[in-house]
């Protein structure tokens, strides 16, 4: 390292320097130059940090746009308020503890003026401050964020600073990270930091200026195992090393090896000790790395503020290019999406004609809606909510149905007891050989009474269904009118009320009218019914004349079922009849279940079309421009407070998103 130009800077202000270096063809030439910061910039970085400096003017980070930012963490005590002094010229609070216990934003932009302008931000909260009581007054905004004692917050502090020969510059101070709590502090205090680091380090715009204390062993530190964590490689992070004065034996092994995957390099620094001036402290720092023995072997390209300021400033205006691509992408895709929410919000009703037109609006939506859904099968509008999949749950709640009544019954009686008792109570004088029609007809009607309410439920089930996507529909197309949402839902149930009051009277009549008579034209039933009577008299005959007495015998339909208590019934004519009627309600029932499921079905189609193409819209708008009914037109004049916040919303957004599209375009376009 011997060959290296070292320099040694002589006093003078704290924003010019005079450097003398040791040129061998004029020694100790004396040149005036910008202080280390200020003499980094050029025409080709100064418009691309100007771009970046009105973005965040713009505020453009709350619609979602990441900017490229310098984020300073470290562990407590590190130095990384003192690192950030050095860097700014200014004075920040300093002391033992948690010296930082917000965000600090300092926002540095460079001024005509002679006269520094200095205020700080907070809460809708402007405060003026000038050189001498930045740390005061920051102490004091920090107590009004997070309070007067030891905690934390996340929310933003941001400091501007306006003067002569500052860059423009934004950097990020974080609180520095402890694990053990101190008196005064929340127990959790180590996961408030951590979360509120984590935050914001993780965008990959950030660039992570990583504080490590010489005096530790780097591996160890929390800060590292953080940024690791979301820069893996270290492309995003630079590492600062203070106090090098305090532990200069191998720092130059520490730097060199990377052990801890710091892509950006390292540099080492020394920062202001005790009431050094800023340029004492720059003279201080470039005598150390020159003249220490073991600090003087450090490549001086990796050594003092001034190798800081112009890293951090040449890191940064490559971030701005390599994302600046990016963010006029998001700044687009932003804007267009805002731009059609906006599109999609109601237009302000002047009249109640416009009104009246708007609901008609609404209300015919909503009944094509209900027509592709409930009768056309077209799912495109809730392509992944099956339950909005109309004709398909229709069709599945009917074939349960169907299933469920055409179930065959658990045999709870003994076989053809039912029968013979009937028999017995409808017998009258006549031929033997005659069924009475009487007790086939109290047969009949006993079924029906154990089915009656089967088919009630299920049209219940039906029209509660229908009514839940109804209920769906009609939010969907009133989201933009809220103030009149509850007065269309009403308007929805007690239409769907009034159907399923008429849909379960229908049912019953239909059910009901099964007792009326026993009719069929379906030539099934005497099918059927020729193919069972043909046992009759092989039952009979094992019942009174079987001597072997088997306890059971099969019955085609039946199978094998238990006859020995028919034996105390002794008239053949008697069990002939039972058998008979028996068979003859079985083949015949079977058709009244079918029959009861195809009324049900077409008289579900037939209602659910009604109720789309004739009820829906004429009960709707009779309910909705009833005064009665809560004046549903009238109130869509009304502006709900949620969609006029919105829309000021939107339209602050897209303020700000043009402003900054017109921003970056003039950087982009040279």
């Amino acid at each position: 390292m011997g060959g290296s130009k070292k320099r040694v800077v002589s006093k003078t202000s704290p924003s010019r320097s005079i450097v003398k270096a040791n040129d061998p063809n004029n020694n100790n030439k004396s040149v005036t130059i910008e202080s280390p910061i200020v003499s980094s910039y050029n025409d080709q970085i100064r418009p691309l940090l100007d771009t970046v400096d009105r973005l965040r003017n713009l505020n453009v980070m709350k619609e979602g746009i990441q900017l490229p930012t310098i984020v300073v963490v470290g562990d407590q005590s590190s130095g990384k308020s003192s690192v950030l002094e050095s860097l700014a010229g200014i004075s920040l609070p300093r002391g033992q503890g948690i010296c930082t216990r917000v965000p600090l934003v300092m926002r540095l932009q460079g001024s005509a003026s002679s006269e520094p302008e200095i205020w700080l931000e907070y809460s809708d909260n402007v405060v003026p401050t000038d050189e001498e009581h930045i740390a005061e007054a920051i102490s004091a905004a920090t107590d009004v964020i997070a309070g007067s004692h030891k905690g934390v917050s996340d929310a933003p502090l941001t400091l501007h600073v306006k003067k002569a020969g500052a860059p423009d510059l934004t950097m990020v101070d974080l609180p520095g990270i402890t694990r053990v709590p101190v008196k005064g502090q929340p127990e959790n205090i180590y996961e408030q930091i951590s979360g509120m680091i984590m935050k914001y380090i993780k965008p990959q715009e950030s660039i992570i200026l990583n504080v490590l204390s010489a005096t530790v062993d780097f591996t160890t530190c929390e800060s590292i195992r953080m940024s690791r964590q979301v820069d893996k490689t270290g492309e995003r992070t630079l590492a600062v090393v203070t106090k090098a004065d305090m532990a200069p034996e191998g720092l130059l092994q520490k730097v060199t090896s990377d052990d801890v995957s710091i892509g950006l390099g390292y540099v080492c620094v020394r920062n202001r000790v005790g009431e050094e001036t800023y340029e004492e402290a720059r003279k201080q720092e470039e005598l150390l790395f020159e003249t220490h023995p073991t600090l003087s072997m450090i490549d001086e390209n990796i050594v003092g503020v001034p190798v800081l300021a112009q890293k951090l400033i040449q890191i940064q205006t490559t971030m701005i290019a390599r994302c600046l691509p990016k963010i006029v992408r998001k700044i687009n895709h932003k804007m267009e999406t805002a731009d059609l929410e906006l599109k999609k919000l109601p237009m302000v009703m002047a009249s109640t004609g416009e009104a009246l037109m708007k609901l008609m609006d609404i209300i015919s939506s909503a009944k094509e809606s209900l027509l592709r859904i409930l009768i056309q099968g077209d799912f495109s509008e809730f392509p992944d909510n099956h339950s909005m999949h109309g004709t398909a749950r229709l069709a599945d709640m009917l074939s349960q149905f169907s299933d469920d009544l055409q179930a065959k019954p658990k045999e709870v009686r003994e076989f053809l007891i039912d029968e013979i008792k009937v028999l017995e109570e409808c017998k009258c004088v006549g031929l033997p050989n005659f069924i009475p029609r009487s007790a086939f007809m109290a047969i009949l009607s006993q079924h029906v009474d154990d089915i009656h309410a089967k088919p009630v439920e299920f049209i219940k089930n039906i029209w509660d269904y229908i009514e839940v996507v109804l209920s769906s529909v009609i939010t969907k197309y009133s989201e933009n009118f809220p103030q009149i949402q509850p007065s269309i839902k009403r308007a929805g149930r007690n239409l769907m009320g009034k159907i399923k009051e008429q849909s379960v009277d229908r049912v019953v009549q239909i059910v009901e009218m099964e007792k009326l008579t026993d009719y069929t034209c379906s030539p099934e039933y005497m099918k059927s019914w020729t193919e069972k009577i043909d046992g009759q008299k092989s039952f009979v005959d094992a019942v009174l004349n079987d001597k072997t007495k088997p306890e059971s015998v099969f019955v085609n339909g039946f199978g094998n079922v238990k006859i020995s208590h028919l034996r105390e019934y002794h008239h053949a004519h008697l069990l002939q009849q039972a058998f008979d009627m028996k068979m003859r309600i079985t083949c015949y029932w079977k058709i009244v279940l079918r029959r009861v499921v195809d009324n049900l079905a077409l008289y579900l189609q037939l209602s659910v079309k009604y109720l789309v193409n004739t009820q829906f819209q004429k009960e709707m708008v009779a309910e909705m421009v009833d005064p009665k009914g809560g004046g549903g037109v009238e109130r869509m004049m009304e502006e709900s407070p949620l969609v006029a916040s919105k829309r000021e919303k939107l339209k602050k957004s897209i303020k700000v998103l043009k402003e900054s599209k017109d921003a970056v375009a003039a950087i982009v376009d040279q």
